[in-house]
């Protein structure tokens, strides 16, 4: 049993589950590409082919690279829809998107999970309704919306702190603190973060502690320098950021009361990069 607030099942090594968004590519045998993947197999194609044979899908990426130049952190996302593509069209755009660094899924009130995932390039989504195939959109923001929804609407403002149990240390304080700055972080505020890798917790205080702040709607990895795992709790604007080893084991154990954890958000450089290299994309293989 792994230490931390998100406490795996045996034998478990990830605690998020993410069925892949892009299943069926152009490349089928293979699954989702990285960005090397997808370019490669892009130009084993017939470029004037493929923008006579997909032109929705060309319009599509041209648009989206429109708006993410324009794009910022703090701004509103945009969304596209993909419904109007036909089969080799979707596969195309899952080609030349890929899958990024971070992914995960938000359950919602139904019971029913959206599945997220960001692209090669960075601030853009593919967000899929587990219920319905064809609410499947792209979404160019700095994490998508309904992220920042559930971690608003299915989380609960405050929380009781009840008895300590027998052997518990520093739970209660500790509890105090994260119910004093939840209520009182607002946008704009700067995250606080709590570290439990320095802070002596007994094993007694964080079953406690993981009790009473529970686990939220939003779960997300991002699998870039290492792998981070950020879960929210059942009390808004609380997240458990946890970053692991190679080995799968934690090396940083925090919670973090603010908006939704940076590690998960696209910054206006990222906008600007993409931009760039999504045009760069358009230009070489579809013009």
């Amino acid at each position: 049993m792994k230490v931390g607030f998100w406490d795996a099942p045996e034998g478990a090594e990830q605690p998020v589950s993410v069925f892949p968004i892009g299943e069926e590519s152009l490349n089928a045998s293979s699954g989702s590409l990285t960005a090397a993947g997808a370019l490669a197999r892009l130009a084993t194609l017939d470029s004037v082919e493929l923008a006579k044979n997909c032109p929705k899908a060309v319009t599509l990426l041209s648009n989206i690279a429109e708006a993410i130049a324009d794009q910022r952190a703090d701004a509103p996302s945009q969304l596209f829809r993909l419904g109007n593509l036909n089969d080799l069209e979707s596969k195309l755009v899952a080609d030349v998107l890929g899958e990024g660094e971070v992914g995960g899924v938000v359950a919602l009130p139904d019971g029913s999970l959206a599945q997220i995932q960001e692209s090669v390039l960075a601030g853009i989504w593919r967000v899929r309704l587990e219920t319905n195939a064809a609410s499947e959109y792209i979404e160019v923001g700095a994490v998508p919306e309904i992220v920042r929804r559930a971690a608003a609407d299915l989380t609960a403002a405050d929380f009781e702190i009840g008895q300590a149990p027998e052997g518990a240390m520093n739970v209660l304080p500790v509890l105090a603190e994260i119910r004093e700055r939840a209520l009182a972080w607002r946008p704009g505020i700067r995250s606080q973060i709590i570290n439990f890798t320095l802070l002596p917790m007994s094993p007694v205080d964080m079953s406690f502690l993981q009790e009473t702040i529970r686990n939220g709607p939003i779960q997300l990895v991002s699998r870039g320098y290492g792998t981070c795992r950020v879960l929210s709790t059942g009390i808004r604007n609380v997240w458990s950021v946890q970053f692991f080893n190679a080995m799968d084991t934690i090396i940083l154990d925090t919670l973090e009361v603010g908006g939704v954890p940076t590690v998960a958000l696209a910054a206006d450089e990222d906008f600007e990069d993409s931009a760039e290299r999504l045009q760069e994309i358009i230009e070489a293989y579809f013009k």
